[in-house]
């Protein structure tokens, strides 16, 4: 099918906030997208999401397996795994699939530990993976001033941290499996996001799981230190709209606060277009002799897009900064 690219805005602003585990932290970011409390949303034919804290999770409960898709972090991780287990009086885990590398994804899996009986990733995922350093003790809020603070309260002890639990399967292009009578498919389209991004279909179900591929009205970490290309990105939105059925539901691993984080190949295409805008609108600047600060200095939103806000200076891992860097390097 084919699909023209409107002409969009440049943006980049809410997604600015460090590193965790050594890669872009959307945990900060994501709670003010996302509910506190567990909620597991069926989709179709047994296919669900899971939304707390972090990139949404996919999963399957069939009469005869389970398959998870991403953990977020360990707490979170703790809610899902007890969830799957009452819809699934309390069998194991047949796969969990790690959409990428980055903590908001994966930093549960050590709760899957013994529970999942596969581990499965795209190869570079993996690699990032067991590169990354630990992840830090969640951070305290800051301490009010004298005056307000409140009477001291007995700590509750936190539970330690899960070990690390990492790929035990890994692929190229492709990987398949049968969970009961639904059949999974893993795909990796090239760099996009990172360079080990994967797009889990649910072939039987009609559903896909886009990781952070898919950002939907939200300003999109792009991880060019692992290898990620925006312009590239662009072609495998194209490339997995075309690839599926135009009933295809798709599950974005991040949506803006409010917006649901499921949705048609329409979001797809319109966050397609968004990266294209973004390379476009930087090219101009850079063809006319602009900085990345004077660029990045320009925070009005593009008519049509005032729903994804200003742009401006969030961090080395924003859309407008990794746009120049691809404009001025060709890479």
């Amino acid at each position: 099918m084919a699909h023209t690219r409107r002409d969009f805005l440049a943006t980049s602003a809410a997604m600015t906030l460090g590193a965790l585990l050594g890669r872009p932290l959307h945990a900060l970011a994501s709670q003010t997208a996302q509910p506190a409390q567990a909620a597991f949303t069926p989709v179709r034919r047994n296919v669900g999401t899971f939304t707390m804290r972090g990139g949404t999770v996919g999963w399957l409960v069939n009469a005869r397996g389970v398959a998870v898709v991403d953990t977020q972090f360990p707490a979170e991780a703790r809610a899902l795994l007890a969830g799957l287990q009452e819809r699934s009086r309390n069998r194991g885990v047949d796969v969990l699939i790690n959409t990428h590398h980055h903590g908001d994804h994966t930093g549960g899996n050590g709760v899957f530990r013994g529970v999942a009986r596969r581990v499965v990733a795209h190869g570079m995922a993996d690699q990032h993976m067991r590169r990354a350093p630990q992840p830090p003790q969640q951070a305290q809020p800051a301490q009010q001033p004298p005056a307000q603070q409140p009477s001291p309260q007995p700590q509750q002890p936190q539970p330690a941290p899960p070990e690390p639990l990492y790929p035990d399967t890994t692929f190229t292009h492709s990987w398949s499996t049968e969970v009961g009578d639904e059949r999974i498919v893993a795909r990796h389209h090239g760099r996009a996001h990172t360079s080990g991004d994967a797009v889990i279909t649910f072939e039987r179900a009609n559903v896909v799981h886009m990781g952070d591929l898919a950002f939907h009205r939200r300003h999109p970490v792009v991880d060019r230190a692992a290898g990620a290309s925006m312009r590239n990105w662009a072609r495998v939105l194209e490339q997995v709209v075309n690839a599926h059925a135009p009933d295809t539901i798709y599950i974005f691993g991040h949506a803006g606060q409010g917006l649901p984080v499921t949705g048609s190949s329409a979001e797809l295409l319109q966050f397609r277009d968004y990266l294209a805008a973004v390379l476009a609108f930087v090219e101009q600047h850079v063809a006319a002799g602009r900085s990345r600060d004077e660029i990045l200095a320009m925070r009005a939103p593009l008519a049509g897009f005032e729903a994804w806000g200003p742009f401006g200076q969030v961090g080395p891992r924003d859309a407008v900064s990794v746009a120049y860097e691809e404009v001025t390097t060709g890479a």
